[in-house]
């Protein structure tokens, strides 16, 4: 019996094709390849995750600052020192104008006065007779009608006192703006520039001639409507004067009126009305007067630490016998109202505090603060237990009603 392989000749026959090897005589290698790239990128990313922990990594406390309120009633005593409650005296000015129809003329002859204020930077008191000539840089003469002693001062902090200053001629000329004085009677000696003054508004009241007149009912309607339009204009004057740091209570300023000449004015048979405002207020330190508010409420827990004054706007000032003058060195009033406090928090305190400890020493550190209402703490990354030794590295946020103060 014969078989297909022995009918077809040997030279057609195929050798069997072993599964191993390729028709071109090499070994197939179907071997798996390791996953080197892919763990490699994981790796890659779990590094800069880790990478990026430590490099956002941040101690931070933020602290909301306690705040209280308290009802004042008190009388109160400041001083011009640096200690206890100091105080300081602003002024601020301004003239309104308007012009109207004149009703006639007159003849007039007057002498322009003001105020000056008269300062010594010698150790000694220097002592001023009447009629002490004052001299402007134009060579305008005032003089003094009563006798003053300037107390002795440093040139830091002279002493001074003010005077009224008289012109020594009739004549608007002598209605000068503010301006520096020297006391000829002292050339040629030390006194010269030792003694000297200033004064801080116009000279006013000098006229001659033949001045053109208002009718009083419109003048007096026309004074009224500048003073009505000073108002503001003052209030907005002294507030731009508060020093930093410093507070204008409510009843602390007293405003006055002058009534300044009449001028002719640029236009044919007008005249000038002239209205002259002063205000003068005494400002305290906020962080002294907060002080001193707390100091007075006696069910009040206090024990000295920083406060501040976030407001003014409830508290209510009296005061006997009007605003003290420039020269006064202590101040009585009576204060009452509601005022806020707000605790003052030093962030490099607090810093130092904590350096070092861990969250939950922290927490039991910063409760002991009176100053601090509550305490956020941030420490990343989340598995760090620990603040840092170095203070400066700790960030404290005080987060008030002011908004945020970053160390």
């Amino acid at each position: 019996m014969h078989t297909l392989e022995d009918i077809i000749p040997p030279s057609r026959r195929k050798e069997p094709t072993s599964l191993n090897n390729r028709p071109d005589g090499r070994e197939s290698r179907s071997r798996s390849r390791f996953p080197f790239a892919t763990i490699f990128v994981v790796i890659l990313i779990i590094a800069a995750s880790v990478g990026a922990l430590f490099y956002f990594s941040n101690a931070k406390v933020e602290i909301t600052p306690n705040t209280i309120s308290v009802a004042v009633q008190s009388s109160f005593t400041a001083n011009k020192s640096t200690s206890g409650l100091p105080f300081e005296i602003i002024t601020a000015e301004k003239i309104a104008t308007q012009s109207v129809a004149g009703s006639g003329t007159k003849t007039v002859t007057s002498s322009a006065s003001g105020t000056i204020t008269i300062y010594n930077t010698q150790t000694k008191t220097q002592q001023l007779i009447a009629n002490t000539r004052f001299a402007t840089a134009a060579g305008l003469i005032f003089r003094i009608h009563s006798a003053v002693s300037i107390p002795g001062g440093t040139s830091a902090k002279p002493g001074s006192i003010t005077a009224t200053v008289f012109a020594d001629q009739a004549g608007a000329s002598y209605n000068v703006a503010p301006t520096s004085f020297t006391i000829p009677g002292f050339a040629g000696t030390p006194q010269a520039s030792q003694v000297y003054a200033r004064s801080s508004s116009a000279m006013t009241g000098g006229a001659s001639g033949t001045m053109p007149v208002v009718d009083s009912a419109i003048e007096t309607k026309t004074r009224n409507a500048l003073i009505t339009a000073l108002g503001p204009d003052l209030i907005a004057s002294i507030k731009d004067k508060i020093p930093a740091g410093f507070v204008l209570v409510p009843g602390s300023a007293t405003t006055t009126y002058q009534e300044l000449a009449s001028a002719p004015s640029g236009t044919t048979g007008q005249v000038e009305v002239k209205e002259q405002g002063t205000v003068t207020a005494v400002v305290f330190p906020n962080t002294a007067l907060a002080k001193a508010i707390a100091l007075s409420v006696a069910e009040l827990s206090y024990h000295g630490e920083p406060l501040t004054l976030p407001s003014v706007d409830k508290l209510s000032l009296t005061v006997t016998g009007g605003i003290p003058d420039p020269n006064a060195t202590s101040f009585s009033f009576f204060l009452s109202g509601t005022a806020p406090l707000i605790y003052t928090v030093d962030p490099v305190h607090i810093a130092a505090a904590i350096a070092g400890e861990t969250r939950s020493a922290a927490e039991v550190a910063l409760t002991n603060y009176p100053e601090v209402k509550r305490a956020i703490i941030i420490l990343r990354p989340f598995w760090r237990q620990t603040f840092p030794q170095d203070p400066s590295s700790i960030s404290v946020v005080v987060v008030g009603n002011d908004g945020k103060l970053d160390r």
